[in-house]
């Protein structure tokens, strides 16, 4: 299970992005994210929330 508030590097590897994505993401605002002092996380919510909105869900068969 991932902690609560998840870093750059940690949130990059449960999307399996690099880093640089989810810095580019969180420069154009993508991807919501807290900053505590200088230090920038993610909510494992918010990550599980984006993986969620991106499924595509499959097209139904039509039986003959």
């Amino acid at each position: 299970m991932l902690p609560e508030l998840l870093t750059i590097a940690e949130a990059a590897a449960a999307l399996r992005l690099k880093p640089s994505t989810i810095r580019a993401w969180i420069l154009d605002r993508r991807i919501p994210f807290c900053k505590i002092g200088r230090l920038v996380r993610i909510r494992r919510a918010d990550v599980e929330g984006l993986i969620a909105a991106s499924v595509i869900p499959s097209k139904a068969r039509v039986s003959q």
